[in-house]
C-alpha cells in the first residue's frame, strides 16, 4: 500500500525575541524573563478548576503534556506499522472509500506515518511548535486546535483526492498558523539556517503548497492549507482575548 501522506515539514527550529538586550537561549531560545506555563489552565483564559485529576498527581518534574502524549502515540503507531502494516494502514489510516465504515480514521490518521523520515520531521515540528503553542494557550485549547485542524485538513483533502491519507502535518500547520497570529515575535530557522519571522514562514509554506498543489509528489498540499487556515482562524479569535495570555 502506498498511502498519500501529508509530508514532512522543512523547519529547523524556532526562537522568540528577547527583551532588554538579553540574548535568547535554550531549545526555543526563549526571551529572558518570567514565562508562565499555561498548561494548568483548562481553556484559553479560564483557570483550571481546583479539582484534582490523575495528571495533578503526577510529579511536576515529568514531561507530561498533550504534545508529549501525541509524540509518544505517533512513535508507538509507527513501530506498530512495521510489525502489523496491514492493520495500521487498513484500520488507522484514512481511506475515503471506507470512511463510513471506519469513522475513527478521521482522527487516527494523524498518528500514522508512512516512513521514518515522515515521522521524524513531523515530530520535530511538533516538538518545537506544538510544545510552544500548548505552553501559551493551555492543554485543552491546544488539543482542540490540533484535532480540529487535522480533521478539517483531511476533509479538505478528500474533496480533491480519493487517496489514503496519513500524517500529522495538517494538524501541525494549524498549530503553526495559530502561533503566527498570537506570537508574531517568534522567529523560525528554516532548515536550521535561514531566519524568518513566523508569519513570513507561514506565507512561504502556504505559497509552496499552493504552487505545488496537483504535483505527483505524494504530499497532501490541500490538507496543509486547510489546517493552516483553521489555525489562523483560532489565532484571530484569540487575539480578542487579554494579551497576557499570549504576549509572553
Amino acid at each position: 500500500m502506498n498511502p498519500l501522506f501529508d509530508g514532512p515539514l522543512g523547519v529547523g527550529s524556532l526562537r522568540t525575541g528577547a527583551k532588554s538586550g538579553n540574548a535568547p537561549s535554550g531549545p526555543f531560545q526563549a526571551q529572558i524573563g518570567r514565562r508562565e506555563d499555561f498548561r494548568q489552565r483548562d481553556d484559553w483564559g479560564n483557570p483550571a478548576s481546583g479539582e484534582s485529576s490523575w495528571r495533578d498527581r503526577i510529579s511536576s518534574g515529568l514531561p507530561i503534556s498533550y504534545t508529549g502524549l501525541i509524540l509518544l502515540i505517533c512513535v508507538v503507531v509507527y513501530f506498530l506499522s512495521l510489525i502489523a502494516p496491514g492493520f495500521v494502514y487498513s484500520y488507522l489510516a484514512l481511506n475515503p472509500d471506507h470512511l463510513m465504515q471506519r469513522p475513527w480514521t478521521l482522527i487516527t490518521y494523524m498518528f500514522v506515518h508512512a516512513s521514518f523520515d515522515h515521522l521524524f520531521w513531523n515530530m520535530l515540528f511538533l516538538f518545537f511548535f506544538g510544545m510552544e503553542l500548548e505552553r501559551r494557550v493551555g492543554d485543552l485549547k491546544f488539543l482542540q486546535i490540533y484535532l480540529l485542524s487535522g480533521i478539517v485538513a483531511a476533509t479538505a483533502q478528500m474533496l480533491i483526492s480519493s487517496g489514503s491519507l496519513v500524517g500529522a502535518s495538517g494538524a501541525l500547520y494549524g498549530a503553526l498558523g495559530c502561533l503566527a497570529i498570537i506570537a508574531p515575535e517568534i522567529r523560525v530557522l528554516i532548515f536550521f539556517v535561514i531566519p524568518l519571522s513566523i508569519r513570513a514562514a507561514v506565507v512561504l509554506f502556504a505559497l509552496i503548497d499552493f504552487l505545488t498543489m496537483g504535483a505527483s509528489d505524494n504530499i497532501a498540499h490541500m490538507a496543509h492549507i486547510a489546517g493552516l487556515l483553521v489555525g489562523l482562524a483560532f489565532g484571530y479569535a484569540m487575539k480578542k482575548q487579554p494579551g497576557y495570555y499570549y504576549n509572553t
